[in-house]
Protein backbone atom coordinates (compact mmCIF):
# COMPACT_ATOMS: atom_id res chain seq x y z
CA UNK A 1 0.00 0.00 0.00
CA UNK A 2 1.52 3.64 -0.73
CA UNK A 3 2.04 6.46 1.84
CA UNK A 4 1.26 9.57 1.20
CA UNK A 5 3.94 12.41 2.21
CA UNK A 6 2.45 15.73 2.43
CA UNK A 7 5.25 18.38 2.33
CA UNK A 8 3.98 21.86 4.05
CA UNK A 9 6.53 23.69 5.41
CA UNK A 10 9.65 21.14 5.05
CA UNK A 11 10.72 21.64 1.49
CA UNK A 12 13.86 19.58 1.13
CA UNK A 13 14.53 15.38 1.31
CA UNK A 14 17.41 15.89 3.71
CA UNK A 15 16.83 15.25 7.19
CA UNK A 16 13.25 14.73 6.16
CA UNK A 17 11.84 12.05 8.94
CA UNK A 18 8.50 11.41 7.62
CA UNK A 19 9.77 10.80 3.83
CA UNK A 20 12.16 8.33 5.42
CA UNK A 21 9.43 6.90 7.91
CA UNK A 22 7.00 6.61 4.28
CA UNK A 23 10.06 5.32 2.67
CA UNK A 24 10.94 2.41 4.93
CA UNK A 25 7.43 1.16 4.45
CA UNK A 26 7.38 0.80 0.71
CA UNK A 27 5.67 3.08 -1.84
CA UNK A 28 5.93 6.69 -1.53
CA UNK A 29 3.42 9.04 -3.02
CA UNK A 30 5.10 12.62 -2.36
CA UNK A 31 2.10 15.37 -3.03
CA UNK A 32 2.21 19.17 -2.32
CA UNK A 33 -0.94 21.61 -2.26
CA UNK A 34 -0.88 24.90 -3.17
CA UNK A 35 -4.30 25.96 -0.90
CA UNK A 36 -6.13 29.09 -2.70
CA UNK A 37 -7.66 29.74 0.54
CA UNK A 38 -4.65 30.15 2.33
CA UNK A 39 -3.16 32.46 0.02
CA UNK A 40 -6.02 34.85 0.49
CA UNK A 41 -4.99 35.12 4.27
CA UNK A 42 -3.98 38.33 5.45
CA UNK A 43 -0.92 37.96 6.29
CA UNK A 44 0.84 35.86 3.67
CA UNK A 45 1.62 37.95 0.73
CA UNK A 46 3.08 37.50 -3.32
CA UNK A 47 7.23 37.58 -2.28
CA UNK A 48 6.26 34.54 -0.24
CA UNK A 49 4.26 32.73 -2.84
CA UNK A 50 7.19 33.19 -5.43
CA UNK A 51 9.63 31.73 -2.76
CA UNK A 52 7.62 28.73 -1.69
CA UNK A 53 7.10 28.29 -5.88
CA UNK A 54 10.65 28.25 -6.35
CA UNK A 55 11.20 25.94 -3.38
CA UNK A 56 8.55 23.59 -4.49
CA UNK A 57 10.12 23.29 -7.67
CA UNK A 58 13.19 22.34 -6.14
CA UNK A 59 12.01 19.80 -4.00
CA UNK A 60 10.44 18.42 -6.88
CA UNK A 61 13.92 18.08 -8.96
CA UNK A 62 15.41 16.50 -5.66
CA UNK A 63 12.33 13.96 -5.65
CA UNK A 64 12.75 13.07 -9.20
CA UNK A 65 16.42 12.63 -8.79
CA UNK A 66 15.63 9.42 -5.94
CA UNK A 67 12.89 8.18 -8.66
CA UNK A 68 9.54 9.52 -7.63
CA UNK A 69 7.86 12.65 -9.15
CA UNK A 70 6.30 15.01 -6.87
CA UNK A 71 2.24 15.69 -6.83
CA UNK A 72 1.61 19.15 -7.30
CA UNK A 73 -2.03 19.61 -6.71
CA UNK A 74 -4.30 23.24 -6.17
CA UNK A 75 -7.39 23.22 -3.88
CA UNK A 76 -8.38 22.07 -0.22
CA UNK A 77 -6.40 19.61 1.06
CA UNK A 78 -9.37 17.47 2.35
CA UNK A 79 -10.31 17.70 -1.41
CA UNK A 80 -6.81 16.75 -2.96
CA UNK A 81 -6.89 13.86 0.05
CA UNK A 82 -9.90 12.71 -1.85
CA UNK A 83 -9.01 12.85 -5.11
CA UNK A 84 -5.48 11.08 -4.61
CA UNK A 85 -7.44 8.55 -2.70
CA UNK A 86 -9.72 8.05 -6.00
CA UNK A 87 -6.93 7.98 -8.30
CA UNK A 88 -4.50 5.94 -6.25
CA UNK A 89 -5.79 4.42 -3.08
CA UNK A 90 -4.04 4.99 0.34
CA UNK A 91 -4.83 3.92 3.71
CA UNK A 92 -1.73 5.94 5.56
CA UNK A 93 -0.99 9.89 5.34
CA UNK A 94 2.87 11.21 7.11
CA UNK A 95 3.33 14.75 7.30
CA UNK A 96 5.46 17.27 9.96
CA UNK A 97 4.13 18.64 12.78
CA UNK A 98 3.08 22.50 12.17
CA UNK A 99 3.03 25.50 14.60
CA UNK A 100 1.39 27.60 12.36
CA UNK A 101 -1.27 30.22 11.82
CA UNK A 102 -4.65 29.89 13.09
CA UNK A 103 -5.76 29.21 9.16
CA UNK A 104 -3.38 25.93 8.98
CA UNK A 105 -4.24 25.22 12.02
CA UNK A 106 -8.04 24.95 11.57
CA UNK A 107 -6.96 23.06 7.99
CA UNK A 108 -5.21 20.46 10.13
CA UNK A 109 -7.95 20.14 12.34
CA UNK A 110 -10.24 19.22 8.97
CA UNK A 111 -7.24 16.69 7.67
CA UNK A 112 -7.66 15.16 10.62
CA UNK A 113 -11.66 14.82 10.97
CA UNK A 114 -11.19 14.15 7.14
CA UNK A 115 -8.85 11.10 7.99
CA UNK A 116 -10.63 9.49 10.71
CA UNK A 117 -13.88 9.76 8.34
CA UNK A 118 -12.42 7.78 5.63
CA UNK A 119 -10.35 5.46 7.64
CA UNK A 120 -6.84 7.22 6.81
CA UNK A 121 -3.85 7.03 9.35
CA UNK A 122 -2.26 10.41 9.60
CA UNK A 123 1.04 10.44 11.52
CA UNK A 124 2.63 13.79 12.83
CA UNK A 125 6.41 13.86 13.17
CA UNK A 126 8.63 16.33 14.55
CA UNK A 127 10.93 18.30 12.79
CA UNK A 128 12.63 20.55 15.02
CA UNK A 129 13.20 21.37 18.32
CA UNK A 130 8.93 22.69 19.34
CA UNK A 131 7.24 19.98 21.09
CA UNK A 132 3.31 19.01 20.94
CA UNK A 133 1.63 18.90 23.92
CA UNK A 134 3.72 20.23 26.29
CA UNK A 135 2.91 20.24 29.95
CA UNK A 136 5.04 23.36 31.19
CA UNK A 137 8.40 24.85 29.96
CA UNK A 138 10.52 23.31 33.10
CA UNK A 139 12.35 20.74 31.15
CA UNK A 140 11.81 22.07 27.44
CA UNK A 141 15.53 23.37 26.81
CA UNK A 142 16.58 19.45 27.19
CA UNK A 143 13.98 17.85 25.26
CA UNK A 144 15.42 20.40 22.53
CA UNK A 145 18.80 20.42 23.05
CA UNK A 146 18.44 16.03 22.72
CA UNK A 147 16.61 16.61 19.71
CA UNK A 148 19.13 18.93 18.02
CA UNK A 149 21.64 16.69 19.12
CA UNK A 150 20.46 13.44 17.12
CA UNK A 151 22.17 12.32 13.86
CA UNK A 152 19.95 14.01 10.96
CA UNK A 153 17.90 11.55 9.39
CA UNK A 154 19.35 10.02 6.47
CA UNK A 155 18.17 10.86 2.57
CA UNK A 156 16.53 7.53 1.26
CA UNK A 157 18.72 6.18 -1.53
CA UNK A 158 15.71 5.38 -4.06
CA UNK A 159 12.43 6.04 -3.92
CA UNK A 160 8.96 4.14 -5.75
CA UNK A 161 5.62 5.05 -6.24
CA UNK A 162 3.19 6.26 -8.76
CA UNK A 163 3.14 8.97 -11.25
CA UNK A 164 0.38 11.04 -10.80
CA UNK A 165 -0.29 14.23 -13.18
CA UNK A 166 0.36 17.40 -11.46
CA UNK A 167 -1.78 20.60 -11.52
CA UNK A 168 -1.04 23.84 -13.35
CA UNK A 169 -0.71 26.10 -10.69
CA UNK A 170 -2.23 29.83 -11.51
CA UNK A 171 -1.03 32.77 -9.03
CA UNK A 172 -3.32 32.83 -5.95
CA UNK A 173 -2.10 35.84 -4.71
CA UNK A 174 -1.48 39.53 -6.28
CA UNK A 175 2.09 40.90 -7.42
CA UNK A 176 4.08 41.84 -4.93
CA UNK A 177 7.30 43.62 -6.44
CA UNK A 178 10.07 43.16 -4.52
CA UNK A 179 13.19 43.37 -6.49
CA UNK A 180 15.64 42.17 -3.95
CA UNK A 181 13.69 39.00 -2.97
CA UNK A 182 15.58 36.35 -1.90
CA UNK A 183 15.55 33.41 -4.19
CA UNK A 184 13.99 30.07 -2.87
CA UNK A 185 15.38 26.22 -2.83
CA UNK A 186 17.53 24.11 -1.04
CA UNK A 187 20.68 24.89 -3.36
CA UNK A 188 20.64 28.80 -2.14
CA UNK A 189 20.24 27.39 1.75
CA UNK A 190 23.17 25.40 1.34
CA UNK A 191 25.16 28.23 -0.24
CA UNK A 192 24.64 30.58 2.04
CA UNK A 193 24.99 28.29 5.04
CA UNK A 194 28.17 27.47 3.77
CA UNK A 195 29.68 30.97 2.89
CA UNK A 196 27.84 31.99 6.73
CA UNK A 197 30.14 29.62 8.31
CA UNK A 198 33.24 29.87 6.49
CA UNK A 199 33.81 33.87 5.41
CA UNK A 200 30.39 36.01 6.19
CA UNK A 201 29.80 35.21 9.41
CA UNK A 202 33.16 35.94 11.26
CA UNK A 203 31.99 38.89 12.70
CA UNK A 204 28.35 37.97 13.32
CA UNK A 205 28.15 38.84 16.86
CA UNK A 206 29.41 42.30 16.00
CA UNK A 207 27.83 43.48 13.21
CA UNK A 208 23.91 41.80 13.28
CA UNK A 209 22.22 44.80 14.93
CA UNK A 210 23.55 47.66 12.04
CA UNK A 211 21.59 47.11 8.35
CA UNK A 212 24.57 48.53 6.89
CA UNK A 213 26.87 45.30 8.36
CA UNK A 214 23.90 42.77 8.89
CA UNK A 215 23.35 42.58 5.58
CA UNK A 216 26.44 40.76 4.77
CA UNK A 217 27.24 39.34 8.11
CA UNK A 218 23.66 37.62 9.19
CA UNK A 219 23.40 34.50 7.53
CA UNK A 220 20.47 35.10 5.73
CA UNK A 221 18.90 31.45 6.29
CA UNK A 222 15.57 32.89 7.96
CA UNK A 223 13.50 32.03 4.88
CA UNK A 224 15.15 28.81 4.28
CA UNK A 225 14.27 27.96 7.82
CA UNK A 226 10.96 28.91 7.51
CA UNK A 227 9.69 27.04 4.95
CA UNK A 228 12.27 24.19 5.73
CA UNK A 229 14.82 23.99 2.54
CA UNK A 230 16.98 23.43 5.41
CA UNK A 231 16.15 21.97 8.88
CA UNK A 232 17.06 23.79 11.96
CA UNK A 233 19.03 20.60 13.13
CA UNK A 234 21.39 20.87 9.88
CA UNK A 235 22.12 24.48 10.87
CA UNK A 236 22.98 23.51 14.26
CA UNK A 237 24.67 20.81 13.66
CA UNK A 238 26.83 22.16 10.97
CA UNK A 239 27.28 25.46 13.32
CA UNK A 240 28.39 22.82 15.89
CA UNK A 241 31.54 20.97 13.24
CA UNK A 242 32.41 24.75 12.46
CA UNK A 243 32.61 25.72 16.50
CA UNK A 244 35.35 22.58 16.78
CA UNK A 245 36.78 23.28 13.37
CA UNK A 246 38.01 26.86 14.77
CA UNK A 247 38.17 26.07 18.22
CA UNK A 248 42.03 27.26 19.57
CA UNK A 249 42.25 29.06 16.15
CA UNK A 250 42.01 32.47 17.58
CA UNK A 251 40.20 33.48 14.54
CA UNK A 252 37.78 35.42 15.78
CA UNK A 253 34.71 32.86 14.97
CA UNK A 254 34.40 32.00 18.60
CA UNK A 255 31.89 34.61 19.72
CA UNK A 256 30.00 34.71 16.61
CA UNK A 257 29.06 30.76 16.60
CA UNK A 258 28.06 30.82 19.92
CA UNK A 259 25.45 33.85 19.16
CA UNK A 260 24.38 31.54 15.92
CA UNK A 261 23.59 28.77 18.22
CA UNK A 262 21.88 30.39 20.83
CA UNK A 263 19.56 32.73 18.32
CA UNK A 264 18.74 29.19 16.69
CA UNK A 265 17.38 28.13 20.10
CA UNK A 266 15.44 31.61 20.62
CA UNK A 267 14.01 30.69 17.50
CA UNK A 268 12.46 27.42 18.79
CA UNK A 269 11.70 29.20 22.15
CA UNK A 270 9.55 31.38 20.43
CA UNK A 271 7.99 28.80 18.20
CA UNK A 272 6.74 26.82 21.17
CA UNK A 273 4.83 30.15 22.29
CA UNK A 274 2.74 29.83 19.96
CA UNK A 275 2.52 26.11 20.14
CA UNK A 276 1.59 26.27 23.18
CA UNK A 277 -0.97 29.23 23.43
CA UNK A 278 -2.12 29.17 19.45
CA UNK A 279 -4.71 32.23 20.11
CA UNK A 280 -1.44 34.54 21.55
CA UNK A 281 -2.00 35.31 17.47
CA UNK A 282 -5.08 37.36 17.97
CA UNK A 283 -5.44 38.44 21.51
CA UNK A 284 -3.04 40.09 24.21
CA UNK A 285 -0.78 37.39 25.85
CA UNK A 286 -1.85 39.45 29.02
CA UNK A 287 -5.58 40.51 29.02
CA UNK A 288 -5.11 44.00 30.88
CA UNK A 289 -3.81 45.28 27.44
CA UNK A 290 -6.71 44.40 25.44
CA UNK A 291 -8.21 47.40 23.62
CA UNK A 292 -5.09 49.74 25.02
CA UNK A 293 -4.47 50.70 21.22
CA UNK A 294 -6.87 51.50 18.17
CA UNK A 295 -5.68 52.30 14.11
CA UNK A 296 -4.94 55.62 13.06
CA UNK A 297 -5.10 54.86 9.27
CA UNK A 298 -3.21 58.00 8.29
CA UNK A 299 -0.32 57.07 10.73
CA UNK A 300 -0.21 53.33 9.86
CA UNK A 301 -0.10 54.20 6.01
CA UNK A 302 2.70 57.07 6.33
CA UNK A 303 4.71 54.05 8.51
CA UNK A 304 4.21 51.39 6.06
CA UNK A 305 5.16 53.18 3.05
CA UNK A 306 8.07 54.78 5.11
CA UNK A 307 6.96 58.60 5.23
CA UNK A 308 7.11 58.91 8.68
CA UNK A 309 9.72 61.45 8.58
CA UNK A 310 11.44 59.63 11.41
CA UNK A 311 14.67 58.94 8.41
CA UNK A 312 15.85 55.87 10.27
CA UNK A 313 12.30 54.37 10.50
CA UNK A 314 11.70 55.62 6.86
CA UNK A 315 14.71 53.97 5.60
CA UNK A 316 14.72 50.64 7.40
CA UNK A 317 10.58 50.54 6.15
CA UNK A 318 11.81 51.16 2.49
CA UNK A 319 14.65 48.64 2.35
CA UNK A 320 12.24 46.28 3.82
CA UNK A 321 10.06 46.27 1.26
CA UNK A 322 12.24 46.05 -1.60
CA UNK A 323 14.30 43.41 0.41
CA UNK A 324 11.59 41.36 2.14
CA UNK A 325 14.38 41.77 4.71
CA UNK A 326 15.61 43.09 7.91
CA UNK A 327 18.17 42.88 10.16
CA UNK A 328 16.91 42.07 14.05
CA UNK A 329 17.01 45.15 15.74
CA UNK A 330 15.69 47.06 13.14
CA UNK A 331 12.75 44.76 12.84
CA UNK A 332 12.83 45.63 16.70
CA UNK A 333 12.49 49.18 16.10
CA UNK A 334 10.15 49.44 13.34
CA UNK A 335 7.58 47.28 15.40
CA UNK A 336 8.08 48.96 18.53
CA UNK A 337 7.73 53.00 16.64
CA UNK A 338 4.32 51.85 15.25
CA UNK A 339 3.43 50.47 18.75
CA UNK A 340 4.32 53.18 20.81
CA UNK A 341 5.11 56.24 19.04
CA UNK A 342 2.62 55.94 16.93
CA UNK A 343 0.13 54.38 19.13
CA UNK A 344 -1.08 51.46 16.49
CA UNK A 345 -2.22 48.00 17.15
CA UNK A 346 0.02 45.12 17.37
CA UNK A 347 -2.58 43.40 15.13
CA UNK A 348 -2.80 45.35 12.64
CA UNK A 349 1.07 46.79 12.13
CA UNK A 350 1.85 43.02 12.66
CA UNK A 351 0.11 42.28 9.30
CA UNK A 352 1.99 44.14 7.54
CA UNK A 353 4.96 43.35 8.63
CA UNK A 354 4.03 39.61 8.32
CA UNK A 355 3.58 40.51 4.45
CA UNK A 356 6.68 42.35 3.73
CA UNK A 357 9.15 39.39 5.59
CA UNK A 358 9.89 36.81 2.85
CA UNK A 359 10.49 34.80 6.01
CA UNK A 360 7.37 35.38 8.18
CA UNK A 361 7.39 32.37 10.50
CA UNK A 362 4.20 32.83 12.59
CA UNK A 363 5.63 30.67 15.71
CA UNK A 364 8.19 33.57 15.72
CA UNK A 365 6.34 36.70 14.20
CA UNK A 366 3.66 37.18 16.96
CA UNK A 367 4.81 36.32 19.87
CA UNK A 368 7.63 38.82 19.09
CA UNK A 369 5.30 41.39 17.79
CA UNK A 370 3.59 40.97 20.99
CA UNK A 371 7.10 40.87 23.08
CA UNK A 372 8.35 44.90 21.07
CA UNK A 373 4.67 46.12 21.77
CA UNK A 374 4.80 45.39 25.69
CA UNK A 375 1.48 43.29 25.84
CA UNK A 376 2.73 40.14 27.01
CA UNK A 377 2.78 41.22 30.54
CA UNK A 378 6.11 40.04 31.68
CA UNK A 379 8.65 41.92 29.24
CA UNK A 380 10.44 44.44 29.58
CA UNK A 381 8.99 47.92 28.31
CA UNK A 382 11.25 48.96 25.48
CA UNK A 383 11.13 51.48 23.44
CA UNK A 384 13.07 52.47 20.90
CA UNK A 385 14.71 55.87 20.11
CA UNK A 386 14.71 55.98 16.21
CA UNK A 387 16.88 59.12 16.17
CA UNK A 388 19.34 57.03 18.45
CA UNK A 389 19.38 53.90 17.34
CA UNK A 390 19.81 55.98 13.32
CA UNK A 391 22.93 57.57 15.15
CA UNK A 392 24.27 54.15 16.54
CA UNK A 393 23.75 51.75 13.57
CA UNK A 394 24.36 54.11 10.47
CA UNK A 395 26.73 56.57 11.83
CA UNK A 396 27.83 57.80 8.42
CA UNK A 397 24.44 58.16 7.45
CA UNK A 398 25.16 55.85 4.34
CA UNK A 399 21.97 53.56 4.88
CA UNK A 400 19.71 56.04 5.74
CA UNK A 401 20.51 58.17 2.64
CA UNK A 402 20.35 55.64 -0.05
CA UNK A 403 17.20 54.64 1.22
CA UNK A 404 15.86 58.38 1.41
CA UNK A 405 17.58 59.76 -0.91
CA UNK A 406 15.41 63.26 -0.03
CA UNK A 407 17.86 64.08 3.03
CA UNK A 408 20.86 63.46 0.79
CA UNK A 409 22.07 67.20 1.08
CA UNK A 410 21.28 66.95 5.40
CA UNK A 411 24.44 67.22 7.24
CA UNK A 412 25.44 64.05 9.32
CA UNK A 413 24.91 66.15 12.62
CA UNK A 414 21.50 66.83 11.57
CA UNK A 415 20.18 63.34 9.28
CA UNK A 416 18.36 61.73 11.72
CA UNK A 417 16.98 64.75 13.03
CA UNK A 418 16.33 66.77 9.84
CA UNK A 419 13.74 69.98 11.62
CA UNK A 420 16.80 70.61 13.79
CA UNK A 421 18.68 71.79 10.40
CA UNK A 422 18.37 75.30 9.76
CA UNK A 423 17.45 74.30 5.50
CA UNK A 424 15.00 71.94 6.94
CA UNK A 425 12.15 74.66 5.41
CA UNK A 426 13.72 73.77 1.99
CA UNK A 427 12.93 70.01 2.49
CA UNK A 428 10.05 69.18 5.00
CA UNK A 429 6.81 68.88 4.25
CA UNK A 430 8.06 69.49 0.53
CA UNK A 431 9.86 66.42 -1.10
CA UNK A 432 10.14 64.91 2.27
CA UNK A 433 7.66 64.44 5.11
CA UNK A 434 8.42 66.63 8.38
CA UNK A 435 7.90 64.19 11.32
CA UNK A 436 4.13 62.59 12.26
CA UNK A 437 5.18 62.50 16.08
CA UNK A 438 7.33 64.73 18.04
CA UNK A 439 9.66 61.36 19.55
CA UNK A 440 10.40 62.34 22.96
CA UNK A 441 6.86 63.22 23.89
CA UNK A 442 5.14 60.41 22.47
CA UNK A 443 7.81 58.18 24.21
CA UNK A 444 6.74 59.68 27.84
CA UNK A 445 3.17 59.37 26.95
CA UNK A 446 3.77 55.92 25.64
CA UNK A 447 5.58 54.33 28.47
CA UNK A 448 3.28 56.16 31.10
CA UNK A 449 0.15 54.49 29.60
CA UNK A 450 1.83 50.80 29.43
CA UNK A 451 3.13 51.30 32.73
CA UNK A 452 -0.49 52.66 34.55
CA UNK A 453 -1.95 48.89 33.17
CA UNK A 454 0.86 47.45 35.12
CA UNK A 455 0.05 48.69 38.15
CA UNK A 456 -2.38 46.55 40.60
CA UNK A 457 -1.85 43.24 42.19
CA UNK A 458 -4.97 41.79 39.31
CA UNK A 459 -2.25 42.36 36.73
CA UNK A 460 0.27 40.81 38.56
CA UNK A 461 -1.22 37.66 39.13
CA UNK A 462 -1.93 37.42 35.68
CA UNK A 463 1.29 38.31 35.12
CA UNK A 464 2.76 35.04 37.00
CA UNK A 465 0.96 32.71 35.04
CA UNK A 466 1.95 33.68 31.41
CA UNK A 467 5.76 33.58 32.99
CA UNK A 468 5.00 30.08 33.99
CA UNK A 469 3.88 28.68 30.90
CA UNK A 470 5.85 30.93 28.20
CA UNK A 471 9.27 32.14 29.88
CA UNK A 472 12.43 30.72 29.38
CA UNK A 473 14.30 29.20 31.74
CA UNK A 474 18.34 30.63 32.36
CA UNK A 475 20.77 30.38 34.43
CA UNK A 476 22.86 33.23 35.74
CA UNK A 477 24.86 32.93 32.60
CA UNK A 478 22.20 33.33 30.59
CA UNK A 479 22.16 29.55 29.06
CA UNK A 480 18.77 27.52 28.93
CA UNK A 481 18.55 25.32 31.17
CA UNK A 482 16.31 22.91 32.62
CA UNK A 483 14.11 23.54 35.08
CA UNK A 484 13.21 26.41 36.94
CA UNK A 485 16.05 29.17 37.71
CA UNK A 486 16.47 32.69 39.00
CA UNK A 487 16.24 34.62 35.65
CA UNK A 488 13.07 33.79 33.77
CA UNK A 489 12.61 36.57 31.31
CA UNK A 490 12.94 37.31 27.66
CA UNK A 491 14.78 40.54 25.92
CA UNK A 492 15.58 39.73 22.62
CA UNK A 493 14.71 41.54 19.54
CA UNK A 494 12.33 40.56 16.84
CA UNK A 495 12.58 38.75 13.80
CA UNK A 496 15.53 36.01 14.12
CA UNK A 497 16.73 36.94 10.60
CA UNK A 498 20.28 35.20 11.66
Amino acid sequence: MTTLVWFKRDLRVTDHPALARAAGSGAVLPFYVFEPAYWAEPDVSGRQFDFVTESVASLGHALDRLGVPLTVRVGAVVDVLGALKAEHGFERVISHEETGSAWTYARDRAVAAWCGANGVVWEELAQSGVVRRLNGRDGWAKQRNAFLRQPQVDVPDRLSGPALASDTVPRLVADDPCPQRQQGGRDMALSLLGSFLTERGRHYRKDMSSPVTGEMSCSRLSPYLAFGCLSGREAAQAAAARQREVKGTREGWGGSLKSFQARLAWRDHFMQKLEDEPALEQRCLHSAYEGLRGDDATRRAAWERGETGLPFVDACMRYLNATGWLNFRMRSMVMAVASYHLWLDWRVTGLHLARQFTDFEPGIHWPQAQMQSGTTGMNTVRIYNPVKQGKDQDPTGVFTRRWCPELRDVPDVHLQEPWLWDGADRILGRTYPAPIVDVAQAAREARERVWSVRRGGAFRDEARKVIDKHASRKDPQGHFVNDRAPKRKDTRQMGFDF
